[in-house]
């Protein structure tokens, strides 16, 4: 069982309803990879609209996507356009080898958004990370993009992210981390806590993997005792209560499942035993 020497993280809130001084994000966000691929010329739209006015009702405020994600650009930014929010965190990434078709491809996703500033570009994957980090500075001096960062996922190239972290000054970074997945206890979410460098992090339900493990068990009884009604709840709190996590993003295409995300932000958060005892009973099933 991984060692946890961590403290109880407050949980987020926000403290502004201004999308360009938001202070602190609340700790569940939410993803658009494969989700939100859909053309929006023949998609339900007033579906997807649902879904974004449960997460904003619900308190969240990053929306996380990328050129890589087919559609959901597009589809968000037709979305949003229809949609009633007080606070947005736009993210997205680059992911294009070479300098200028970085640059067009950031045009156009700042473009497909609709919101003209980003808050957050990535370099997804680390693609040709050394080429588009000048450019990511360069933009954020100018205030085309609030912050920047790098992105990992599926537990992959940790060792290349922890060397980038080490020595480039970054805003974010974004990487795999769930109950099952908790190798970036071990460098990664300190060297984040120690850099300033906040954390969001992708996959927290292993891509569905977590469910199907757990199909057919119930929640143990202490579960009640931090506010877990579900499974997603008992997953996503586990993430969120390290405190070296800044976010947390889940992507649904069920307005079901986006409302049972968010609950997750209500509540207790468990503490460092608490949380040795969550991975010792999931390990056991």
């Amino acid at each position: 069982m991984s060692q946890l020497p961590w403290l109880l993280a407050a949980n987020g809130t926000l403290t502004s309803v201004d999308a360009k001084t938001i202070d602190e994000l609340p700790k569940i966000g939410m993803g658009t990879w494969i989700t939100f691929d859909h053309d929006p010329a023949t998609a339900d739209l007033n579906h997807f609209k649902a879904i974004l006015n449960a997460f904003f009702t619900a308190g969240g405020c990053m929306i996380d996507s990328s050129p890589m994600y087919g559609f959901a650009q597009a589809l968000l930014g037709k979305v949003l356009s229809k949609s009633q929010y007080e606070a947005l965190f736009a993210a997205t990434k680059v992911w294009t080898p070479g300098k200028q078709l970085g640059v067009e491809q950031m045009e156009q996703s700042i473009a497909l958004w609709g919101q003209g500033q980003m808050d957050l570009m990535y370099v997804h994957n680390l693609l040709d990370w050394q080429t588009h980090l000048p450019t990511l500075r360069d933009w954020q001096a100018a205030g085309r993009i609030k912050n920047y960062g790098v992105t990992t996922s599926h537990g992959r190239r940790h060792a290349e992210l922890i060397k980038i972290m080490q020595h480039e000054p970054l805003d974010y970074v974004q990487f795999t981390y769930n109950i099952m997945d908790r190798e970036a206890e071990q460098y990664l979410l300190p060297l984040a806590a120690e850099k300033g460098v906040k954390a969001v992090i992708n996959r927290p339900f292993q891509g569905g993997g977590l469910f199907a493990r757990v199909r057919g068990h119930s929640l143990p009884s202490w579960a009640s005792e931090i506010e877990c009604k579900t499974w997603a709840q008992f997953f996503l709190k586990f993430i969120i209560s390290h405190p070296a996590v800044t976010c947390a993003i889940p992507a649904t295409s069920q307005l079901n499942h986006m409302k049972d995300n968010m609950m997750a932000l209500k509540g207790a958060l468990p503490d460092a035993s608490m949380r040795v005892k969550m991975v010792a009973y999931f390990e056991q099933i």
